[in-house]
């Protein structure tokens, strides 16, 4: 493992580590797959500033792709920059990762990291040892923006050694979501044994785009799975339509079954795994101190959003929102609409969220309650503080690195971990110096 600190230096300091912690050449801004990549590429980076406090100028300084869309309240863009005051450190625990996705905890404090296009999981120690990919599980899509995405460590490991992930499902007639079960067997050759298939996205739909694939268990043991839009036209236009499970949140039990007290249950015009609606693609999900499910969801070009999920809530996609197509097109009419709920907070530019997690260690008192999400176009670990459920300060850490992040999660311990982006990524940990 190798630490650098952060501190005013940081920056002269990582660009003078030489290729082991250097960026080769940027990747690709976003999660755009294939959509008009020069416009969805320069575009979309930010040059943002950083200030000392929350009575600070707006930390977004780049101008918004859609001038004419303005906040539907005060503070629901362009929050106040601010500043970490703790000095932290950053510790390389492992790297060679292709392409990393998600990380979970099991009990002993081994991680799972999963490579989305091989479609490989890995246990690795807290000192960075590897093992060999976990046998057992499925073929995966993983083109583009397919493959294996999210893992969790079910709420009974301890007794049921089962875990959860989530993958692109090669099908007859196209590919989908799918989220598998199996019991995890340690060991030199780890493998996963009665594998069980406990959700599959429907329709099937020939897309490499857009499927969503975070997974959040809630404390009574319910499992909510993030989806999205399919990206083309076809998929798009059921992002509202609840026979559709295309830009839907659901909501199962572990074994797959449907909770009795889901909002659409007993509706012929509806499949009751449905928890909302309304959404683009999801790609960062976590839960609060009160237990209420936040995520961040990848907007167009403009309008990356913060919502607050509410049970049966529409959240207006493709109706409402605050971008425009990659081409520069229009897309909504307006940022409003009856029914449909407006987001906490919006990025124009965009962040290109992925991962996420509600601060609640003992590490970093400071940080206590804040969101941080994974930014990826924009190179950066964002920050949110928070205060009677409104932003009301952004940071973005990290960006001496120019990574994309993909991934954040808080260590059993309280130090963030997150992943980079990249053909050798890298799994990194944030603990104060």
């Amino acid at each position: 493992m190798r630490t650098w600190m952060k501190a005013l230096g940081l920056a002269a300091l990582v660009s003078g580590l030489g290729p082991a912690y250097g960026q080769s050449a940027r990747q690709p801004s976003g999660e755009r797959g294939n959509l008009a990549p020069g416009r969805a590429g320069g575009s979309q980076q930010t040059q943002p500033r950083e200030t000392p406090g929350p009575e600070a100028a707006p930390l977004e300084t780049a101008p918004p792709n859609v001038p004419e869309f303005k906040p539907a309240f005060p503070g629901q863009t362009r929050a106040p920059g601010v500043q970490t005051r703790t000095p932290f450190q950053v510790t390389e625990i492992a790297s060679g990762f292709n392409k990393p996705w998600a990380i979970a905890f099991l009990p002993d404090r081994r991680m799972l990291v999963t490579e989305k296009p091989t479609g490989d999981l890995f246990i690795v120690t807290p000192d960075g040892k590897k093992s060999p990919p976990v046998a057992g599980l499925p073929p995966v899509d993983g083109r583009n923006q397919g493959g294996l995405l999210d893992v969790e460590v079910g709420p009974d490991y301890p007794k049921s050694g089962l875990i959860y992930w989530a993958y692109y499902e090669p099908r007859e007639g196209g590919n989908g979501l799918a989220v598998a079960r199996a019991k995890l067997v340690d060991g030199a050759k780890p493998r996963v044994d009665d594998l069980r298939i406990i959700f599959r996205m429907q329709p099937t739909l020939e897309s490499t785009l857009h499927a969503g694939g975070r997974l959040v268990f809630t404390p009574d043991g319910k499992l909510f799975i993030t989806l999205g839009e399919r990206s083309i036209l076809a998929g798009r236009v059921q992002a509202r339509d609840l026979k559709s499970h295309f830009g839907k949140l659901v909501r199962i039990n572990p074994d797959g079954s449907v909770p009795k007290d889901n909002p659409f249950v007993g509706r012929e015009d509806a499949r009751p795994e449905i928890w909302s609606l309304g959404h683009r693609n999801i790609l960062s999900a976590a839960l609060d101190s009160r237990n209420r499910l936040w995520v961040v969801e990848m907007g167009p070009r403009g309008g990356d959003e913060l919502n607050l999920i509410g049970k049966g809530k529409d959240y207006g996609w493709p109706t409402i929102g605050y971008g425009e197509e990659y081409s520069g097109a229009p897309i909504h009419k307006s940022t409003q609409g009856p029914g449909m709920e407006q987001p906490v907070y919006y990025w124009d530019p965009v962040i290109s969220p992925s991962g996420m997690v509600i601060y609640s260690g003992e590490l970093f008192p400071e940080w206590r309650d804040n969101i941080f999400i994974g930014g990826l176009s924009s190179h950066a670990l964002v920050r949110l503080v928070m205060k009677d459920d409104r932003v009301v300060g952004e940071e973005r850490l990290l960006t001496e690195l120019d990574a994309r992040i993909r991934e954040v999660v808080q260590g059993p311990e309280g130090a963030l971990y997150v992943l980079t982006d990249a053909s050798n990524g890298r799994l990194l940990k944030l603990t104060p110096r």
